[in-house]
């Protein structure tokens, strides 16, 4: 039997996504692959993806690596959720969270039953349900799993962290396990004349660096999938008109919040993550609907504390590759696409993408059964984190602004209609197979949002306003507890994973 195995892996461009590639690849392949990063350090990378979802705490499963050491190393700090001030309207804030929303009673969702709640008189948040919410606006963290018989479950949670950290610790583990880094900006691509595939990459200074399997970490150029193989791109900037950001860093504060800010502004939004020696900030805004002037005064005018950086300008267009694999190569990172960082999604599709290529590593004979059913599961992904993306522009009711009215009127599209249709009839909503986002998430993002069902579930109904104030009650005070039980983000922090002044 011929051999066909892939023997060299080729990674071009550094930043969290390459390094990622390279050190996951490197840890769970063992023995018989080469892996080469190819990088330059005059090529600067976007660095901003401080804030994630929980599924960063695999990496740090696959690269064994225990959390607080993890934090320790990347400035990091504890994310509960993202709270979402000025969405709906001027004044309104909500939290999304990574946790449950209080827990079902018999067949019923959480949900239906507050919703039966509000029919009956009982106004109280939603949030207050929510161990994580909770937890969050009481400035406290601890990893706890369960309230032990309540029923009810612990705290979710992620991580915020320094990106520029998190890469040269990803670098670290990398070269350790074996990857090589070469230095070099990329002159030209050799492409196989017969099959098309990439064989090549022709670097300054007549240096060549062949594979088999290439990965392209290049950033939005996608100087692989997108120049070198041309493969297009789908433009959604109807749909998420932002394509601009600002972002600077500024001195830290108390208290140290265990969660994200989105702030709604007239054109986009500012987002503030806390780190525990500074905070990172940005304003995503649309060029058409403001200046980038205006912009970055908006920034700089709601800083918590003194600007440490200079405003870092950014560019962008939201939306995704017609395939995320073509040929030889993997798009990963923003040369896949770009989501803008709302729900903070980017870290994990670079995850995600390395977990399917993991899955179907291939040989060198690259079958297209393969390929087709990795770019099938990711343009599902992409597609479903795109819609509820939408959802928070769209679901608005300001019109304060040329932008706001835009987005509260604009066509969305049909599958994200479909789900705002069927909750708006009796709160109903189901998870499309294995999308990204749960029913707790879509739940809170709609009631933050204002967006409720016109009554509730047929069988909620059956349920009487003691019933119901009883339920609730129950559960908020079995929260409230345990939050007063927990220490405060800060000592949390103190206690176990301080930041080392060096890495």
């Amino acid at each position: 039997m011929a051999d066909n195995r892939i023997r060299k892996v080729v990674v071009l461009g550094g930043g969290t996504a390459g390094w990622m590639s390279a050190a996951l690849l490197s840890k769970v392949v063992s023995g018989g692959l080469e892996i080469e990063l190819v990088e330059s350090e005059q090529i600067g990378t976007v660095g901003v993806g401080e804030a994630t979802i929980p599924q960063i705490r695999y990496l740090c499963d696959a690269l064994r690596i225990p959390e607080a050491e993890f934090l320790a190393e990347v400035n990091g700090t504890y994310k509960l959720g993202i709270e979402f001030v000025n969405w709906a309207r001027l004044g309104d804030r909500y939290i999304h969270t990574f946790g449950d929303v209080g827990r079902r009673l018999g067949v019923l969702d959480f949900h239906h039953v507050w919703v039966r709640g509000r029919e009956l008189g009982l106004m109280a948040d939603l949030g207050d349900y929510s161990f994580n919410a909770l937890a969050a606006y009481a400035n406290r963290f601890a990893p706890v799993e369960k309230l032990g018989d309540t029923g009810l479950l612990g705290i979710g949670y992620a991580f915020h962290f320094d990106a520029t950290r998190v890469a040269g610790l990803l670098r670290r583990i990398a070269e350790k396990q074996g990857v090589r880094r070469t230095e070099g900006r990329v002159e030209r691509v050799e492409l196989n004349p017969e099959t098309g595939f990439i064989e090549t990459l022709c670097l300054d200074g007549d240096r060549r660096v062949s594979g088999d399997l290439f990965i392209d970490c290049s950033g939005f150029r996608s100087l692989l999938l997108g120049e070198a193989l041309g493969v297009g791109y789908v433009d959604w900037s109807h749909w998420l008109p932002a394509d601009s950001a600002i972002a600077v860093q500024c001195e830290g504060v108390e208290p140290l919040t265990p969660y994200t800010r989105s702030t709604a502004h007239s054109a986009g939004w500012q987002w503030r993550i806390p780190l525990q020696n500074r905070i990172g900030n940005g304003h995503v805004y649309s060029s058409p609907y403001m200046s980038d002037d205006e912009a970055r005064t908006i920034l700089l005018s709601n800083l918590d504390g003194r600007a440490v950086t200079e405003p870092r300008q950014l560019r962008f267009t939201t939306g995704k590759r017609e395939a995320f694999w073509h040929k030889n190569c993997v798009g990963l990172g923003l040369a896949s696409g770009f989501m803008e960082p709302l729900e903070s999604t980017s870290i994990h599709l670079v995850q995600a993408g390395l977990g399917r290529l993991i899955d179907l590593f291939p040989t060198r004979d690259f079958h297209d059964v393969d390929i087709d059913v990795y770019n099938q599961r990711t343009h599902f992904e992409f597609d479903s984190i795109r819609d509820f993306l939408i959802l928070h522009y769209h679901a608005t009711e300001r019109d304060d602004s040329p932008f706001w009215d835009y987005c509260r009127t604009m066509e969305i599209p049909d599958s994200l209609q479909h789900k705002l249709d069927l909750w708006r009839s009796q709160g109903r909503f189901f998870r499309n197979d294995d999308e990204l986002f749960t029913i707790p998430s879509w739940v809170q993002v709609l009631v933050g949002q204002r967006v409720l069902p016109s009554e509730c579930h047929g069988i909620a109904k059956l349920l009487s306003k003691p019933d119901v104030e009883d339920y609730l009650e129950k559960i908020n005070g079995f929260l409230k507890n345990a939050v007063g039980q927990m220490p405060t983000h800060r000592e949390f922090i103190d206690r176990t994973c301080r930041m080392r002044e060096t890495v």
